[in-house]
């Protein structure tokens, strides 16, 4: 089973990028059109997945264990959903930068709770995100939506969390 799921890991990605090839040089419009929008999102990837790693290995270094588990440890209050809720705001690049620095989290000692709660505050409280939105859709709905937003994401983290354990 190992051994198909490794197959499938290059095979997909493979068969895609020879669709998306096939269809871009046989004039078929859409192909043209799936194989630009493919180079592009290739292209932001390789840009900005270095620089992602190299600020996550510096993390990994300097940020010693024993002060992400004082902080977001089995003892953690409502001071670790604050945290965790301005680190993710200052998030920019999205889950490209979430999810490795999420699994950085866990393997520090954060509970997993948190590890999903900081997951869904980078995608809710970013802050250029907010600021366009409040902008363009106004204050009163950017207020709206960050108090409906946060307590379901806690609710829905400690949930998760309890599902996962069980």
């Amino acid at each position: 089973m190992k051994k198909f799921k490794n197959t499938l890991s290059w095979l997909i990605p493979a068969m895609v990028i020879g669709f998306a090839t096939g269809a871009r040089f046989s004039g078929f419009t859409p192909g043209a059109e799936l194989f630009n929008n493919l180079w592009q999102y290739l292209k932001t990837l390789l840009l900005l997945l270095p620089p992602v790693f190299i600020i996550i290995g510096l993390f990994e270094v300097w940020i010693p264990r024993k002060y992400i588990e004082k902080h977001f440890g089995e003892s953690h209050g409502i001071s670790a959903w604050i945290w965790l809720m301005l680190l993710a705001s200052t998030i920019v690049g999205g889950l490209y930068v979430s999810l490795p620095l999420a699994y950085s989290l866990y393997q520090k000692g954060i509970r997993l709770r948190l590890v999903y709660g900081f997951l869904g505050f980078s995608t809710i409280c970013r802050i250029p995100m907010t600021f366009f939105e409040a902008s363009f859709l106004g204050l009163k709905f950017t207020i709206i939506r960050y108090i409906v937003a946060i307590p379901l994401i806690i609710l829905s983290s400690m949930l998760i969390e309890n599902i996962n354990r069980n």
